[in-house]
C-alpha cells in the first residue's frame, strides 16, 4: 500500500513575502501606518559575508554599522555557526537556575573575568570583577543592574539609596529601567517614561556643551561639578549608582572630553554611589581596547555587556559584577535567601557557545588591534573628506565608533531646522550608493560603526560614498534655498 504524503504548500512568491511580512510583523524604530501602507519600504535581508549585505532583490551595500553596532567578527563566520550547530545537537537547552550550567558557560564566565576591566575595590582601590550574570540584551542587563544596585543597597542597611544618575543623551536600552536611564526624548514618547526613580545629568559632549572660551578639562570639571550639585540638591543617601557609556553610542558616537571620567569618578567615590559602565557597544574591542573602560581609566562596580559578545550571531547579554558588590551579596546570602532574580534564558547554552566561538576569532585575528589601526586611518580620512565643509560641525570617533555631524552655521553653533533631516537625507542616499550608515537619534549627524575586520580599502569606500551624499544633499538644500 503506497503512502500518500501531503506536500508543504508553496513558498510565497517574493512579493507576496513583503505583503505577508507588512501584515505580520511589528517592526521597531517605524512608523506603523507608514509601513503597513506601503509608504515606508520594506527589506528583506538574505545573505552577508565580512561587511557587506545583500537583501532577497540582490542589492548589496557595506554595512557601516555592522547591523547595530554589534557584528564585530563581521558576517558569515562558520566556525561560530559550527559551535552553535555542535551545542544545539548535544544540548540545546538546560536553565541555569539552583546551581545548574555547561561546560561551556563556566569556560565563557571564567574567560570573562579575566579579560574585564578591574572594579573598584572597598577602598576605591582596582579589584577585580568577581561574577557574571547572563541576560539575553543589553536592555535586560541593564535591568538586571538596576535590581542589583537596589539588592546592594539593601543588604548593606542603605535601604534610601536607590535612585540611578543617567545622562541625557545616554541610550542604556529599551525596557521600563533600562528606558528610563535612556536620555532620547523618542524611546519615552507615550510610554511613560522615565521613571522617578532616574535622575538626568548633562551629556559629556564638549562640542555642543562647552560655554566660549571654555577648555575641554574646563568642560569635564564643569559636568563633574554640576553632577555634585545635582547629588547635593536630591541627597547624596537616596542616590545608589551613576550609569555612563564609556563612549556616547546611540546619543551620537561622541567620545568623553578630555579629564572627563576621571573628574566624575571622583565626585562618585566622595558619595559613596555604584558607577555602571555600559560597555554594549564599548566592549569587545570597538574602542581599539578590549573594553572602553581600560582605554578612558574608569573603574566600576557593574559592567554591562552585549552586542559584541557574540558579534550577535547568537542573542547573550551579561552584567560583571564588581568587588564591593559581590562580596556583600556573598556575605548577606545566609540571611537573604537564594539569589532573587533569573531568567529562562541566563546562560543559554546557544548563546554561550556563539560566545566562546567569537572570542576566539576575536583573539585569534587580534580585531581590537585592527580597530584602533584602521579606526584612526578612517577616521583621518572623515577628516579630510568633511573638515573643509561648510556644514561640517564635527568630525569625531575612537576606534571603529565614528560620526560626522553637520550645522547650518558651524562657528555660531546654529544647527539646522529639525524637519530638515538632513542626517537621514544623507543617510539614505549613502544607502542607495551601497552604503549602510546611520541617522543618529535627535541630531545631525550620521554614525559609522563597521565590523572590526574592515580594511582600508573598506573603510575608503565608505568614507567616498558618504561624501559624495552628503556633497549632493548639500546641494539639494542650496537649490531649496536652505543653505547659501
Amino acid at each position: 500500500m503506497t503512502q500518500v504524503v501531503e506536500s508543504a504548500p508553496p513558498a510565497p512568491a517574493q512579493r507576496d513575502l513583503f505583503e505577508m511580512g507588512r501584515a505580520s510583523v511589528l517592526h521597531p524604530a517605524t512608523s506603523i501606518a507608514d509601513f503597513a501602507s506601503g509608504k515606508h519600504p520594506s527589506t528583506i535581508m538574505e545573505t552577508a559575508s565580512g561587511v557587506r549585505i545583500r537583501d532577497v532583490d540582490g542589492t548589496e551595500c557595506i554595512d557601516g554599522f555592522a547591523g547595530l553596532y554589534c557584528v564585530n567578527i563581521g558576517y558569515g563566520r562558520t566556525e561560530v555557526a559550527d559551535a552553535i550547530a555542535r551545542q544545539a545537537h548535544k544540548l540545546a537547552y538546560y536553565h541555569a537556575y539552583a546551581g545548574h550550567s555547561t561546560e561551556e558557560l563556566i569556560r565563557l564566565s571564567d574567560r570573562l573575568l579575566k579579560m574585564a576591566p578591574a572594579s573598584s575595590g572597598s577602598k576605591g582601590e582596582p579589584a577585580p570583577m568577581h561574577r557574571v550574570f547572563y541576560g539575553t540584551s543589553g536592555s535586560d542587563a541593564n535591568e538586571t543592574n538596576a535590581k542589583l544596585v537596589w539588592y546592594y543597597h539593601n543588604l548593606i542597611g542603605k535601604p534610601k539609596k536607590k535612585r540611578i544618575i543617567a545622562r541625557e543623551r545616554a541610550y542604556h536600552g529599551n525596557t521600563v529601567m533600562a528606558g528610563s536611564m535612556t536620555g532620547l526624548s523618542l524611546y519615552h514618547n507615550l510610554m511613560d517614561l522615565p521613571v522617578p526613580m532616574i535622575l538626568r545629568t548633562g551629556a559629556p559632549h564638549y562640542y555642543w556643551g562647552a560655554e566660549a572660551g571654555e577648555t575641554e578639562l574646563q568642560f569635564s570639571q564643569r559636568r563633574a561639578d554640576e553632577l555634585e550639585a545635582l547629588i547635593l540638591r536630591e541627597d547624596p543617601e537616596t542616590i545608589g549608582a551613576f550609569i555612563g557609556e564609556p563612549v556616547l553610542g546611540t546619543g551620537g558616537l561622541t567620545p568623553p572630553p578630555e579629564g572627563y571620567w576621571k573628574a566624575i569618578q571622583a565626585v562618585l567615590r566622595k558619595y559613596d554611589i555604584l558607577l555602571i559602565a555600559d560597555e554594549v557597544i564599548t566592549g569587545f574591542g570597538r574602542t581599539g581596547r578590549m573594553f572602553g573602560s581600560e582605554l578612558y581609566e574608569i573603574q566600576p562596580d557593574l559592567v554591562t555587556i552585549a552586542k559584541g559578545l557574540t558579534s550577535a550571531y547568537a542573542p547573550l547579554s551579561g552584567v560583571m559584577i564588581g568587588e564591593r558588590i559581590f562580596k556583600a551579596m556573598e556575605a548577606g546570602s545566609a540571611e537573604a535567601g537564594a539569589f532573587p532574580h533569573g531568567y529562562t534564558y541566563t546562560g543559554h547554552p546557544i548563546g554561550v557557545a556563539a560566545a566562546n566561538a567569537n572570542l576566539d576569532i576575536l583573539e585569534r585575528e587580534n580585531l581590537t588591534a585592527n580597530a584602533a589601526e584602521v579606526g584612526a586611518y578612517m577616521l583621518a580620512g572623515l577628516h579630510a573628506a568633511f573638515d573643509d565643509s561648510p556644514i561640517t560641525a564635527e568630525v569625531r570617533g575612537v576606534g571603529l565608533m565614528l560620526a560626522v555631524e553637520f550645522a547650518a552655521d558651524p562657528a555660531a553653533k546654529r544647527r539646522f531646522d529639525p524637519a530638515l533631516t538632513v542626517a537621514y537625507r544623507i543617510a539614505k542616499l549613502a544607502r542607495e550608493n551601497g552604503l549602510i550608515i546611520r541617522a543618529m537619534p535627535q541630531s545631525d549627524a550620521i554614525g559609522f560603526a563597521p565590523p572590526l575586520v574592515l580594511t582600508r580599502t573598506e573603510a575608503d569606500e565608505i568614507v567616498d560614498i558618504a561624501a559624495a551624499a552628503t556633497r549632493q544633499v548639500m546641494g539639494e538644500l542650496v537649490r531649496e534655498g536652505k543653505l547659501s
